[in-house]
């Protein structure tokens, strides 16, 4: 696999198509690689070259030792952009990538061509709050969930009720979390995404698309609303039926809004 150096650290990256270029910024604990199992084919199809890479903490980029911020993940995917000198550029981000995204566009607005902004918000409310704080105390106790636990937890807190109701389905699913236990960045669980950042998403001058999703738990649709309201002439899609994986439970309408919105910027 490809890889840049950057800040400090070796950024691994992968590119698939051809046409003008766009990055994918994948969420916290999460490869690359997942946005091949929709996105990026659908991309490549419309035309794109899709740009997809694994954020600090996820192999086989590097796992550097500590606490990451989320400065941290910004300054890596400035300084792929500028590796790859694909700079200005269109962004797709999820969750944490969302608000990476958000961060370039705020802070480096000429890396930015465009971005849409999935599973998203600008801070956090105070259940949101309470979980990050639970789950860093977790990681401080030195406690290790079963692979069981962590997986039904997992399934409850991203899919929606939707999809918990097909059995054939969450059975893929808690198979699909077991396996991917592994991947969990412990350095990730330390970034800070509770700041509120409404002011400064008004800075924002490039076009932005936020999709929500109307049953995610992680980063609900009244949070996603939010960050929309706050960027300048920023539309907001929501998409029924899907919880914080509806990247992955609702493809073909995720990537629809995705490709519209690009093919228009």
């Amino acid at each position: 696999m490809p890889h840049v150096f950057t800040n400090g650290i070796r950024l691994s990256y992968e590119r698939s198509g051809r046409g003008e270029r766009v990055l994918m910024i994948m969420g916290s604990s999460a490869a690359g690689r997942v946005w091949s199992l929709h996105q990026t084919p659908a991309l490549n199809e419309a035309g794109y070259q899709a740009i997809t890479f694994d954020n600090r903490g996820i192999a086989p980029s590097d796992i550097p030792p500590g606490k990451y911020t989320l400065a941290d993940m910004v300054a890596d995917t400035k300084g792929l952009i500028e590796a790859l000198d694909a700079a200005p550029c269109r962004i797709v981000g999820v969750s944490l990538g969302a608000m990476i995204a958000q961060e370039l566009a705020i802070s480096h607005p000429h890396l930015v061509r465009c971005a849409v902004l999935i599973a998203t918000k600008s801070r956090s409310d105070a259940l949101r709050t309470a979980l990050g704080t639970a789950e860093r105390a977790l990681t401080l106790s030195g406690v290790k969930l079963p692979a069981d636990y962590q997986s039904a937890m997992s399934v409850l807190q991203m899919l929606s009720p939707a999809t918990l109701k097909d059995d054939n389905a969450v059975s893929l699913w808690l198979e699909t979390f077991r396996l991917a236990g592994a991947e969990n960045s412990v350095g990730q669980t330390w970034i800070d995404t509770d700041e509120d950042r409404r002011k400064a998403l008004q800075d924002i001058s490039a076009p932005c698309r936020v999709i929500g999703f109307s049953d995610d738990f992680v980063t609900p649709p009244h949070l996603a609303a939010e960050v929309a309201e706050a960027i300048p002439e920023c539309d907001y899609v929501e998409i029924p039926d899907c919880g914080h994986f509806g990247y992955l439970e609702r493809p073909a309408e995720v990537n629809a809004a995705i490709i519209e919105f690009l093919d228009n910027h």
